[in-house]
């Protein structure tokens, strides 16, 4: 029998789609890469998974895992040769247990993020991890890139958010590793293996995630700054001043805020001319009055120090969503200037300052007239420093200096100690990039766990590592 029919006979005709119905699982959403497959399959349980990968084991398939399709760089995306499957996880979507007294709550991977914060949020938790994308990413998807977004600051990334994962390996096997233990000591850790392997190691299944008590209130404040290096010192003086009541520190360039002013309705009542702008989310459990006076206590301070330009701060839930409405709105709005040269790097806080100064001196020198939009987690030094065409340019042009800016920016992130990848994985985008600057030792070890662990290479073969 052929592989197609049994597939179709493990998991039913109405959950294998084949020819033209595949085709929006089989392109990115930056509409960067498009691939071809045998089918995109919706397997129910883990159950269905490992005999999935079992089935594509005897027939030497490769296996493509997918979640909500959001990923940044073709991490989810089939290659052209058309042997391999989309896993789609959607169906996968079931939040198995919450427990209260554990502050803790186990989901299967296809679930969205929103509906996991929706659920915690009904039993007075909070499940941190936010995105823009929260209303369509699954959770796999967040653990498969080890995702960070904007309260990293204040709870960690995905991987310091999980307790326990369950994952189906290459070999068909179902690794139930979902325990809700703070502390497990007990030899290697699978969970942190997994987490950020982007399907290249196995299919996580599902997760059990941490949960934390609902704080009593958020006030959200937006300032303008006259200058990078402003922001930076609002930072350190904004921690020190709240200490772990900052939950989000997120910084938008001029730039950025004239591109979001085209598609929604900006924050009334606030000076928008300066060339940077930073967001600030303050979590309190004590009551509104107190947190008034210290953040009024902050802002005069702040003034008085020539740290800030303007402010406004939020007074009600409705002005909470209207201010991050705007920090939100920028990876849309900046597709008004056509595709950009992405980069989500990672640099320390104290060198962001000099990163971004020389860094663009550079590209203005190689490449006069392009856009720089600019905006990220400055409170846990994740920058995303996008690159958008001049006006003399065709977005065509544009992209094929991808590689020399490419090279330009990464090497500054290099040199500055930072990463060229900090939250969006590599995927297939920084495949070359990774084999650049990762050294040489770290590969090594890199490709002997993926071939002693997927010796067949059919776990999402070409993402992360070249095999």
């Amino acid at each position: 029998m052929s592989f197609l029919r049994d597939i179709e006979l493990l998991l039913g005709n109405e959950f294998v789609l084949t020819g033209n119905l595949m085709q929006k699982f089989l392109i990115d959403w930056r509409k960067r890469y498009k691939g071809n497959a045998i089918a995109v399959v919706f397997p129910r349980t883990s159950s269905d998974v490992a005999a999935v990968v079992n089935l594509c084991v005897f027939y030497n398939v490769p296996i493509v895992p997918q979640g909500g399709n959001t990923g940044l760089c073709g991490g989810a995306t089939p290659d052209t040769s058309g042997d391999s499957i989309v896993l789609s996880t959607t169906r996968m979507n079931s939040i198995i247990d919450l427990d209260e007294i554990n502050n803790s709550i186990t989901v299967e991977a296809g679930c969205i993020l929103k509906d996991i914060q929706n659920a915690a949020l009904d039993y007075n938790r909070v499940f941190p991890l936010s995105l823009a994308s929260e209303g369509s990413c699954t959770i796999g998807g967040n653990l498969a890139t080890n995702a960070g977004g904007t309260q990293v600051l204040r709870y960690g990334n995905i991987r310091e958010l999980t307790l326990g994962i369950e994952f189906v390996n290459p070999k068909g096997n179902i690794v139930n590793a979902l325990r809700s233990l703070r502390k497990d000591n007990s030899g290697y850790s699978l969970r942190d293996l997994y987490i950020g392997s982007e399907g290249t190691l196995g299919i996580i299944t599902a997760a059990t995630l941490k949960l934390f008590p609902k704080p009593f209130g958020k006030k959200v404040l937006l300032v303008s700054v006259a200058s990078l290096e402003q922001a930076v010192s609002l930072f350190s003086y904004s921690r020190s001043f709240f200490c772990v009541k900052i939950t989000a520190f997120e910084l938008m360039s001029a730039l950025c805020i004239d591109l979001v002013q085209k598609l929604i309705d900006l924050p009334k009542n606030f000076i928008y001319k300066a060339p940077w702008f930073v967001l600030i989310e303050i979590s309190y459990d004590n009551n509104d009055h107190e947190i008034v006076d210290l953040i009024s206590s902050f802002l005069e301070n702040a003034v008085s120090n020539n740290l800030i330009i303007d402010a406004i701060v939020s007074n009600s839930l409705k002005q909470n969503e209207e201010i991050w409405l705007l920090r939100e709105s920028i990876p849309i709005a900046e597709k008004e200037l056509g595709k950009a040269i992405k980069h989500d790097i990672s640099i320390p806080i104290s060198s962001i300052t000099s990163f971004v100064k020389e860094t663009n001196s550079l590209i203005q020198t190689e490449f006069p007239g392009v856009q720089h939009i600019i905006f990220g987690h400055i409170g846990d030094g994740n920058l995303h420093y996008n690159i958008a065409k001049a006006s003399w340019q065709s977005e065509y042009q544009l992209l094929s200096s991808q590689y020399d800016i490419y090279n330009i920016v990464h090497n500054m992130v290099v040199n500055f100690g930072g990463s060229i990848s900090a939250e969006h994985g590599i995927g297939v985008l920084k495949v070359d990039e990774l084999s650049k600057y990762k050294s040489a030792s770290e590969l090594s070890m890199m490709r002997m766990i993926k071939e002693s662990i997927d010796p067949q290479n059919i776990m999402n073969p070409g993402k992360i590592l070249d095999i």
